[in-house]
């Protein structure tokens, strides 16, 4: 970096990415500020800066060498896991300004030497103290996954042994006792010890929404095209196993869609106005790639000119709208996505968005991470009334 570009940044004044201090002596508040960097998205600290007017104050010689000793025994030493930081030191008109590059971190969640939890608030830093928010750290740094979680109060006994050993043999080809059941279950990834976790309650469960509330879909049909419309003719709640969830979801959506002649005689049933493959495709997308740490169901609504369908979450791994059209894929739940295989109409592959697509291009993706939303629209086609 270069003194125009320091002064440039310096000049925005702090927020989440950047922090200004005129010195440094205490190394347990720099490894918390490091900790509170690694746990968001990195950021630059600048030392040397009065963080009140942005005055260039300058570092002495004895100053840069103890600071560059202070940030290194904080990142190593008093950051749990440790971050590695990169450093240097910028002139500015004679003056020295030291900047350390904290990288966002691949061990999330980041401590302190106390076991405290901090992440960026603004050009603040704040404690993690819920257990929703510890969850979702741990799982963009790829060590949780929701559907991995144990049910509490869970056990065996709330799958549906029946399904799960028609699964089972037609599967793997052999048969099944009932006293192998805790020990299946347990060997193809679906519960420990004793309790089932969300992927099995999902798949194999009697009734997975009474002890997962919010894995359901809420499906609306709308009059007309307006969300807060009151008007609509028909609702419903839809629960059940992953495999029903889907078909009956698939059965209210293409209730709603007309049917249109596309040239054939008059005594023919015709053709959906939106082809099934493309209902199929994006609806199983909803059910395997939500994010099921976030507390709401999916939605799939009905409008007069468009169908939507909204997932909870937003997407994974910095994957973008523009990725999901070219068949890039990044599953977030992989023992769903693994079962899906076997109980759905669905491939894996990331081709189920390009399906769609070919099938019937006029579809819309929108991406609101803020939100932690992920929509699909699809357009109606136009019809005479």
């Amino acid at each position: 970096m270069n003194a125009a570009a320091l002064l440039d940044l310096v000049s925005g004044g702090e927020n989440s990415r950047v922090q200004l201090k005129e010195n440094a002596t205490n190394p347990t508040s720099v490894a918390q500020e490091i900790v509170a960097f690694a746990n968001s998205k990195g950021g630059t600290l600048i030392i040397g800066v009065n963080d009140k007017t942005g005055d260039i104050t300058g570092l002495s010689f004895a100053d840069l060498q103890r600071i560059n000793n202070l940030l290194t025994t904080a990142a190593n030493d008093l950051v749990k896991s440790p971050v590695v930081i990169e450093t240097e030191t910028v002139d500015v008109e004679g003056k020295k300004v030291l900047v350390a590059y904290i990288p966002e971190g691949t061990d999330k969640p980041h401590t302190d030497k106390d076991g405290l939890i901090f992440i960026k608030n603004g050009s603040d830093k704040r404690k993690v103290t819920s257990k929703e928010e510890l969850a979702r750290m741990l799982q963009s740094s790829g060590n949780l996954y929701a559907e991995q979680m144990l049910v509490r109060g869970s056990s065996v006994k709330d799958l549906d042994w029946g399904l799960f050993r028609e699964f089972y043999e037609k599967k793997y080809k052999e048969e099944i006792a009932f006293e192998d059941f805790e020990a299946k279950v347990q060997n193809l990834s679906l519960g420990a010890e004793g309790k089932i976790n969300l992927a099995g309650d999902l798949l194999f469960g009697k009734n997975p929404q009474r002890m997962n509330p919010n894995c359901y879909i809420t499906a609306i049909w709308f009059q007309g095209n307006n969300l807060a419309g009151d008007r609509y003719n028909s609702s419903e709640n839809i629960g059940g196993d992953l495999v029903r969830m889907f078909k009956d979801a698939q059965k209210f959506v293409i209730g709603s869609l007309r049917k249109v002649q596309n040239g054939k005689n008059f005594n023919s049933l015709g053709d959906l106005e939106i082809p099934e493959i493309v209902i199929n495709e994006l609806l199983i997308n909803a059910l395997i790639h939500r994010d099921y740490f976030v507390p709401d169901s999916i939605k799939v609504l009905v409008f007069d000119n468009r169908i939507e369908i909204k997932s909870p979450g937003k997407l994974p791994n910095s994957l973008t709208t523009e990725q999901i059209k070219t068949g890039v894929s990044c599953p977030r739940n992989h023992i769903l996505a693994s079962y899906a295989l076997d109980m759905l109409p669905y491939r894996g592959t990331g081709s189920g968005v390009l399906r769609a697509l070919q099938a019937y291009p006029n579809i819309e993706f929108q991406h609101f991470p803020e939100a932690e939303q992920f929509n699909v629209i699809i357009h109606r086609p136009a019809h005479e009334t």
